[in-house]
């Protein structure tokens, strides 16, 4: 019985195999070889196989990520804002935009904000808005929100932020106008082809006043000009000073977009207003005598931190 029963499997296994075993044959897939692996998808950077297996290695970043949170620099024995500007690859106009109220020179100890990009920190006020910080600095509102990871449409006071600024546009003024239309972060020359005829710092020209332990010290730049010339905006600002200021004469200055002050004096008369914002290369005033002044020339002098400071290259000139 038990004999009759093994020679009835063995057929039903041997009909089985007879009636299925040309359909498997037939829709058997063949070996799967290296090379047909490797026939998948590309999504991006990625090599996907047919069962979505990753058969491409991802690419590793090799440098960090860009920061977006402020810089905060101590101030050493030694730094200036040059030298703190040549450390951290930032303009030093960029360093004193950050820090409104900074006097010179610098106080070892002083903490200093710093954008890590070209650009300005700003400390939130009531009443500000992206929109707001948007117009004043003359960039999207997106990138205000974006750069600093904010998901909300409102901003808290005293909060820091860091807003980038594109170094070939430059700053905004209050209206939203670009304050250096014709040369964004440079000092233009305020009478165009005008020749330098004193530069800034010690002189032996002696109506000059005595400064910084030297007897007589320029603090400005002069420009040799016929009475009457036009006088442009070396850089874009607001106007707030206008009129007769001794030594000066009859002068204007203007606070411009980073919070220097230029000075422009001995002029004969004024073209522009107390509170009135001007572009760079829009006209102030006009050439004079005025003050203590021997002949008719134009006295620019740029403030920063409450001392003169040499502005380097005017361009045009």
């Amino acid at each position: 019985m038990t004999h009759a029963l093994v020679l009835a499997i063995a057929g039903a296994i041997s009909g089985y195999a007879t009636f299925d075993r040309p359909f498997f044959q037939s829709s058997h897939a063949p070996a799967v070889t290296a090379a047909a692996a490797n026939e998948g998808v590309a999504v991006g950077g990625v090599s996907l196989g047919r069962d979505s297996v990753i058969i491409k290695p991802l690419p590793i970043p090799t440098r960090p990520l860009e920061s977006h949170a402020p810089v905060v620099h101590v101030v050493a024995q030694g730094d200036t804002l040059e030298s703190i500007g040549r450390q951290f690859n930032l303009s030093w106009r960029y360093i004193f935009w950050s820090n409104p109220g900074l006097r010179l020179p610098l106080t070892v100890g002083r903490p200093l904000k710093l954008a890590p990009v070209p650009g300005v920190v700003v400390t939130v006020r009531t009443g500000d808005t992206p929109a707001s910080l948007a117009a004043t600095y003359g960039v999207e509102v997106s990138t205000v929100l974006g750069f600093n990871g904010i998901r909300v449409p409102q901003f808290t006071p005293g909060s820091v932020l860091v807003i980038p600024i594109d170094p070939a546009q430059g700053p905004n003024l209050r209206t939203g106008a670009p304050a250096d239309p014709v040369d964004p972060g440079q000092f233009l020359c305020p009478i165009p082809g005008a020749k330098i005829i004193q530069s800034f710092g010690p002189t032996s020209f002696a109506v000059e006043p005595s400064y910084g332990g030297y007897l007589h010290f320029h603090t400005g730049i002069d420009l040799l000009a016929e009475y009457g010339t036009p006088i442009v905006a070396a850089a874009g600002g607001r106007v707030t000073a206008v009129g007769n200021a001794d030594y000066y004469g009859i002068r204007v200055e203007v606070t411009d977009s980073f919070g220097l002050v230029e000075v422009y004096a001995h002029m004969s008369q004024v073209a522009v207003a107390i509170g009135q914002d001007v572009q760079q290369g829009e006209k102030i005033g006009y050439v004079g005598s005025t003050g203590l002044s021997i002949g008719s020339h134009l006295h620019f002098q740029l403030g920063v931190g409450g001392l003169p400071t040499d502005p380097g290259r005017l361009i045009g000139c």
